[in-house]
């Protein structure tokens, strides 16, 4: 009896121990696609930000900027 009872209890905390190391795999390895499609500034955030430290952002620094942040993401993925 009290082998059985605790197999059953091994069983169930190893079982616990995998299912939380998958599941925080998945949701950060899920975190990181969506950021990559989904980045958490967008250009016309940037515009503004911009706008009230008083510069006038054109389109080519406003690319400038984006191609920058983006760049810096996938060195950051990288590591």
């Amino acid at each position: 009896m009290t082998l059985n009872i605790g197999l059953v209890i091994l069983i169930a905390v190893l079982t616990l121990i995998i299912g939380l190391a998958a599941g925080f795999f998945l949701a950060r390895n899920s975190m990181k696609s969506y950021l990559a499609k989904n980045p958490p500034i967008s250009e016309e955030m940037m515009k503004s930000m911009m706008m009230s430290m008083g510069q006038k952002p054109s389109q080519k620094k406003l690319n400038q900027m984006m191609a920058q942040m983006k760049q810096q993401s996938e060195q950051a993925q990288k590591k």
